[in-house]
Parts: C-alpha cells; structure tokens; sequence
C-alpha cells in the first residue's frame, strides 16, 4: 500500500506515526476502543472492530486539534 504523498517531507510524515502510534498504545485510548466495541456490537454494525479503532482514533486526533484553541481563549 505505501505512504501516500501530499507533498510533505518523510520526517513530517514519521512525526505524525510516532504521535499516532503513541495514541493507539496510551490506556485512554484502549479503553475509549473497548467502549465503542460493545456499543457497536450492540448496534449490529459491520467491521465493529476497525470501526471503534477509526472512531477512536479520531476522536483522539480532533480532541488535540480542539485543545490549543482552547488554551489560548483561557
């Protein structure tokens, strides 16, 4: 499958992993998936478990994008 180029440099690219994967080992997030396992088999969807990891992770990532804005309102 590759990496995909939208014209960023490979570090930029190796920094977003890293923060990535950093997010999918942390114990908030393991847990948040777990939760949205169970409700998404309660909700008979398809592919629960890549399904929860998707939402989760994005969550996490818009969480972080929301934070600095706040921040700076305080």
């Amino acid at each position: 499958m590759g990496v995909p180029r939208f014209g960023f440099p490979d570090e930029e690219i190796r920094k977003w992993l890293n923060h990535i994967a950093l997010i999918c080992l942390s114990e908030e997030f393991q847990s948040l998936k777990k939760e949205l396992e169970v409700i998404y088999l309660q909700s008979n969807m398809n592919d629960v478990r890549l399904a929860a990891f998707q939402d989760a992770l994005y969550a996490f990532l818009t969480q972080e994008d929301d934070e600095p804005a706040y921040k700076s309102h305080g």
